[in-house]
């Protein structure tokens, strides 16, 4: 069975961009040898990536033409992609498929062979996935700061969350990498 994985950037208040839509600049805070490295690994580990529409539009415009992590850009262009929304009809970046329900969606795939799917960003995405409980694990590298307002990563739910940790990376930058299994309730 196919694992699904959450993976993004949060502050310590909880934010995964700022007050505007990719308002990122603090990933810089904590980008080094051993986040570039991570995210190369991520590549090797996984065969499909979940975007919501604003995080595809985002990574679609960015990616096609980075130049800067040519591995990690080869990764994101080459790798079999999902563009989650309602209102698209069609997605133009390489290898994208548009899915009109993700959860329905997802729940199909994880009965398929294949490696890890990843969503990356979009936490509206994330919260109609972990609240499905199709969510095998989520991984956040915690920023060392207080943005003080912008997007939670985590949106209100009207039921508490349990996780399990599973492992936490200190990162030379001050970031640490956490891997959490949300704790499966009856």
């Amino acid at each position: 069975m196919r694992k699904l994985v959450v993976w993004n950037l949060m502050t310590l208040d909880g934010y995964f961009e700022g007050t505007t839509p990719w308002q990122l600049d603090f990933h810089l805070l904590v980008w080094g040898d051993e986040l570039e490295r991570y995210s190369t690994d991520l590549g090797k580990e996984g065969d499909l990536l979940i975007f919501g529409r604003k995080t595809y539009e985002g990574m679609a415009a960015y990616w096609q033409t980075a130049t800067e992590t040519p591995e990690i850009a080869a990764y994101m262009n080459g790798i079999a992609k999902i563009a989650a929304s309602r209102t698209m009809e069609k997605a133009d970046w390489n290898n994208t498929r548009v899915v009109h329900d993700i959860a329905a969606e997802v729940e199909k795939l994880k009965q398929q062979p294949g490696k890890t799917m990843f969503v990356f960003g979009s936490a509206e995405v994330a919260d109609v996935l972990l609240k499905a409980g199709l969510v095998d694990e989520i991984r956040l590298c915690l920023v060392p700061l207080v943005l003080g307002g912008g997007n939670p990563h985590f949106k209100p739910a009207t039921e508490q969350r349990p996780m399990k940790l599973l492992e936490a990376k200190a990162l030379k930058t001050g970031g640490v990498i956490l891997r959490y299994e949300p704790v499966k309730t009856a």
